[in-house]
């Protein structure tokens, strides 16, 4: 009986030596970074994903003529030569669509006026039209309206070959602490087109690096994770200029969460030239090198 436990000890030795040892801490944090990794592929690539924007197109009150036609007054870059109108009024847009023109409405068949609503006030309209490949919604930045156009088969989707990363570091997995701020607490935050929008502001993540603290404040999209935009001394050489993207879980009941910085990624404004990616605030500008997370994306339309 000892040498048959011997004989089946070594063989879960070898099986935990080939598939990775549950009890490995580096392997298990491996796993989870390139799943996120992998996720967020995904979703960057879907067909109304953010390489499938081809344009953003700033309305203007009163009537306007939408369609692909350089006659219109809102030129597209895809779809028939002629949708119809939008009717803008009171920081609301209305799509009066051509007589017989096929489209969508969040997917389904749509018909007669469609009232449009904008991202800052809910769910956003979709409208599809161009046989599915291209769809159109509203957007307010600013006080002002845009349409934001996809493509489906834009080049910068389809010529999509991936995005760099640095090597999976658990060095930059970091426990951090959450200071809460007063309730209803905003943060000015620019934007890459100019614009500067006061944000929900729940409070500051707190983390420790090579011996020195440093401070993200964080911002509140509406689902309870603490969203952080920031830049460090790798932007512009090995990372996007303008600053990156990361998302911690909500603080615990003692106020802890987990900063990861191999999750760091690129806004869209780093692939298209139609986002509209928040900046870095001066207070999430860390003198640090945070050599984890996304490189510079090289590809088509960056």
């Amino acid at each position: 009986m000892g040498v048959m436990r011997m004989v089946a000890t070594m063989a879960m030795t070898t099986i935990l030596a080939a598939c990775g040892s549950v009890d490995d801490p580096v392997a298990a944090h491996k796993a989870t970074v390139e799943a996120w990794s992998a996720d967020r592929i995904a979703r960057l690539t879907q067909p109304d994903g953010w390489l499938a924007l081809v344009g953003l197109h700033w309305l203007k009150v009163g009537r306007q003529r939408v369609g692909c036609a350089d006659v219109n007054d809102v030129a597209l870059a895809v779809g028939p030569d002629h949708l119809g109108e939008l009717v803008v009024a009171d920081s609301h847009a209305t799509f009066v669509p051509l007589d017989g023109l096929r489209f969508t409405v969040d997917g389904k068949p749509g018909t007669g006026p469609v009232a449009l609503i904008a991202d800052s006030q809910g769910e956003p309209t979709v409208i599809g039209f161009a046989e599915g490949r291209a769809s159109f919604m509203a957007v307010e930045r600013g006080g002002r309206l845009a349409l934001r156009v996809r493509d489906a088969k834009a080049v910068t989707r389809t010529g999509f070959k991936g995005i760099p990363r640095y090597p999976v570091d658990i060095g930059w997995r970091l426990e951090a602490r959450f200071e809460a701020h007063p309730p209803g607490t905003t943060l000015p935050v620019a934007s890459v087109i100019n614009t500067v929008d006061e944000m929900a502001n729940p409070g500051v993540v707190v983390f420790e690096k090579d011996g020195r603290t440093f401070r993200l404040e964080a911002v509140d999209e509406g689902d309870g994770r603490l969203f952080l935009v920031f830049g460090d001394r790798s932007n512009g050489r090995e990372t996007y200029g303008a600053g990156r993207f990361l998302y911690a879980a909500p603080a615990d009941a003692n106020g802890r969460t987990i900063v990861d910085f191999n999750e760091a990624y690129n806004p869209p404004c780093a692939m298209n030239a139609f986002s509209t990616c928040p900046l870095p605030p001066p207070e999430n500008r860390l003198d640090l090198l945070v050599n984890a997370g996304e490189l510079k994306y090289e590809g088509i339309g960056h």
